[in-house]
């Protein structure tokens, strides 16, 4: 038996899944928090059970010598030889990466190089594929970039409408990100409608603490709404979404605030937390429920923003055979789900009220029958997904 694990590493974190090969059954999983401080902490799962622990995890290296001590003590034992290949989550691919790319000293460049345009996430990244290289460094090491899916979208779909010179310096276009999901929950949405992929027209809702759209044609991305950076598009947990750039100059001229204090205004402290106190949509709903006005506006606002991204992706699309979603939110939300797409039964869009508020969980369907757009949960696996194309890279 081999595996691949599947290695997703934040600043201060480090997300792993351990994946046999052949039948994509997850043999162990873990996360480590608090990498930096002096005692971190640490959980390792496995069908067996889970076990948490507060190893020493002053940098990423010893967060990866604290993740092969739980294999070791907790299992399966003898990942050095069990672990086929590496799979790496990387945030930022730019234009350079297309397709799972074999982390070499030039790739490790480029990743290094792209840093600008994901400061906070491809520096980490590249910290657990060299920490990774250190701890496995006998088997390929694959990065899986997040923009990379997204390389399908037509110059009209990526193309900012400013000076084309001053883009074309720096670089200045919509990427997206989300695609390792947005592939996955596209292929898994095909199949269970029974619809070839290449013939499938899908609006997948990917909706977590972070949230976008994606329009997906054929198997193609066509369409998202997240840009050149993950804070345009929906509203998220902590990040505005769209918003008119003239408000930051208001913000600068006559707020006085900082570039940095605009960067952390945005990404950290907007969304549904700068609308309502909390940026977990629990909270939220609960205090909705409550008579917390903000937190009504906010529920509204959220869904408002969904709805308005499945209108224009009808359009793009010209038709969708579903609409997907998918996510924490997405997955784990009716009311979110339903108030979203209200209104939208015109437009053969609608929701069953009892299939959305059931408690079953996994794939199904939560329109009513003979619908002319399916309304689909689909529960997103990006370990899986790079899992896979890791596997498919190294056996090619």
């Amino acid at each position: 038996m081999t595996a691949i694990l599947v290695v997703n590493s934040g600043s201060s974190s480090l997300k792993y899944q351990l994946i046999e090969t052949e039948s994509e059954r997850m043999l162990a999983k873990g996360l480590i928090e608090r990498i930096g401080q002096e005692r971190g902490v640490s959980t390792h799962a496995t069908p067996e059970g889970e076990w948490s622990a507060e190893p020493s995890t002053p940098d990423h290296e010893a967060a990866f010598r604290a993740m092969i001590d739980a294999f070791e003590e907790h299992g399966p034992s003898g990942i050095g030889g069990l672990v086929s290949a590496v799979g790496h989550r990387v945030v930022h691919g730019g234009a350079r990466f297309f397709e799972p790319t074999v982390v070499t000293p030039q790739v490790e460049k480029d990743i290094d190089e792209l840093a600008e345009y994901a400061p906070l996430h491809n520096p980490a990244n590249l910290a657990g594929i060299r920490a990774a290289q250190a701890a496995f460094p006998d088997v390929p090491h694959v990065a899986i970039f997040d923009t990379a899916f997204h390389q399908t979208m037509p110059p009209a779909a990526y193309t900012y409408a400013i000076d084309a010179d001053v883009a074309e310096q720096y670089r200045i276009r919509r990427y997206g990100f989300h695609g390792t999901s947005h592939k996955y929950v596209s292929e898994k949405a095909a199949a269970f409608l029974g619809v070839p992929l290449e013939e499938s027209r899908l609006i997948v809702l990917h909706l977590g603490n972070g949230a976008s759209a994606c329009a997906v044609d054929g198997g193609r991305s066509v369409e998202t709404s997240m840009g050149f950076t993950p804070l345009q598009g929906l509203v998220m947990g902590t990040r505005s979404g769209d918003l008119d750039p003239a408000v930051v100059f208001q913000l600068a001229r006559f707020g006085g605030l900082s570039l940095d204090e605009l960067d952390n205004l945005l990404n950290k402290r907007s969304g549904m937390l700068g609308l309502a106190g909390s940026s977990d949509l629990r909270d939220v709903g609960r205090k909705a429920d409550e008579g917390d006005e903000r937190a009504r506006v906010a529920l509204d606002v959220y869904c408002h923003r969904i709805k308005h991204y499945v209108g224009a992706y009808l359009a793009v699309l010209g038709g969708a055979d579903a609409v997907v979603f998918t996510a924490g939110v997405g997955e784990n939300a009716p009311g979110i789900r339903a108030q979203s797409l209200s209104g939208l039964e015109g437009l053969g869009i609608a929701v069953d009220a009892a299939r959305n508020r059931s408690g079953e969980r996994g794939e199904r369907r939560i329109s009513p029958d003979g619908s002319p757009v399916a309304v689909l949960v689909i529960p997103t696996n990006e370990e899986v997904e790079i899992a896979r194309q890791t596997a498919a890279v190294v056996s090619a």
